[in-house]
């Protein structure tokens, strides 16, 4: 009988490297998370750590932990989320029929094999979410492509999640002042209108909510310096060039590209940019607002802490709004006082928190 063939040296010294790569990367990301988990729990928030999370290889890893993490890369509470649209929010709204065509439109921005049930829940909840954004920002503008941002959220966090995040995001990160150029469907929708693996798509939300508003457009230069050699060889002309960089390539190298982009905002931050530019950094929207933004990150309450916060502070405001009401008063009002003192103290909670010292100064420096 013959013996069978041993494997060589070679293939051996292969095979235990892949696993031992496997097994660190397995290890990795339990590292990852337990890092995560500290920062979530510490008092104040460790976001520095979050961030850190965000931008490094892999970013956030899962829905989960990004349910947890992005709200808090934004400053969210949790525990004070804006309430579900009204029914008759889509009542003579001007961007009404605007929104419902680009919503129509959206069925690939749902996952493959998603039940046409539950994706035309999803759309209708979509539709109601801008909607209900814009009425509580009279300023905002509606622009197609706002929906490609809106309904990423909403497939990982949810609707009223989804409104407070948004909004935090259309008042801050969105206002990014940016032209008429082959870029620009990139930049107003996080590239989501672009990218047709979701995964891809979730990858660079964890790195841009973790990160200055215009490093989207970083992001975007490291993309045509990555296809260097594309743009070369490419006619010298704007159109042929125009019609090169519009159309993004899908198998980019994303980690790589992630590192080129924070090492570019690194050496080159915005405020040296403008000044570069002979620009005042103050007209731009995005970047004067940018610091208290940040700041206002840095003093946030763990959510263990926000929920008991919320819990005791809801029975003081009503025993305070009862002692107001005149002896006799019928119960039914009483009961009215009460839902509206409810209301009152998670309002009230997150206007106090805002209030808090921040961080040192120096950290506007950066930016």
């Amino acid at each position: 009988m013959g013996k069978g063939k041993k494997p060589s040296v070679s293939s051996q010294v292969n095979s235990n490297g892949s696993v031992k790569k496997q097994g660190e990367q397995a290890s990795g990301k339990k590292r990852k998370i337990f890092e995560i988990q500290q920062a979530l729990n510490s008092d104040p928030v460790d976001i520095q750590t979050l961030r850190k999370a965000a931008r490094t290889v892999g970013g956030l890893l899962t829905d989960d932990i990004r349910r947890k993490v992005w709200p808090k890369l934004l400053s969210i509470n949790v525990y004070d989320l804006p309430a579900k649209p009204d029914k008759d929010i889509r009542e003579g709204h001007k961007d009404f029929n605007q929104v419902l065509l680009d919503v129509r439109r959206s069925m690939r921005r749902f996952p493959k094999g998603m039940r046409d049930d539950q994706r035309e829940v999803l759309q209708e909840q979509l539709i109601d979410i801008i909607l209900c954004i814009l009425k509580r920002n009279p300023p905002l503008h509606y622009y197609q492509g706002y929906h490609d941002i809106v309904v990423t959220f909403l497939l990982v966090v949810g609707e009223r999640m989804s409104i407070a995040m948004v909004e935090m995001l259309s008042t801050h990160h969105l206002r990014a002042e940016v032209g008429t150029i082959f870029a620009l469907s990139w930049l107003i929708t996080w590239y989501g209108h672009v990218l047709t693996d979701f995964r891809h798509v979730l990858r660079l939300y964890d790195f841009f909510l973790a990160s200055h508003p215009l490093m989207a457009i970083y992001f975007a230069a490291v993309i045509v310096l990555h296809r260097k050699r594309e743009v070369m060889n490419c006619d010298c002309d704007m159109a042929s060039i125009h019609q090169l960089l519009s159309q993004i390539p899908q198998d980019l190298p994303y980690e790589n590209l992630i590192c080129r982009a924070h090492e570019l905002f690194t050496r080159f931050p915005p405020s040296l940019i403008a000044k570069r530019a002979a620009h005042q950094p103050q007209k731009s929207i995005t970047m004067s607002s940018f610091g208290d933004f940040q700041m206002a990150t840095l003093q946030q309450r763990p959510d263990a802490i926000l929920q008991r916060q919320t819990r005791e502070k809801i029975p003081s405001d009503v025993a305070a709004f009862e002692e107001s009401v005149a002896p006799g008063t019928n119960q039914i009002v009483k009961m009215a006082v009460w839902a509206i003192s409810a209301t009152l103290g998670a309002t009230a909670l997150a206007v106090a928190q805002t209030a808090l010292d921040w961080a040192p100064e120096f950290l506007l420096q950066l930016f």
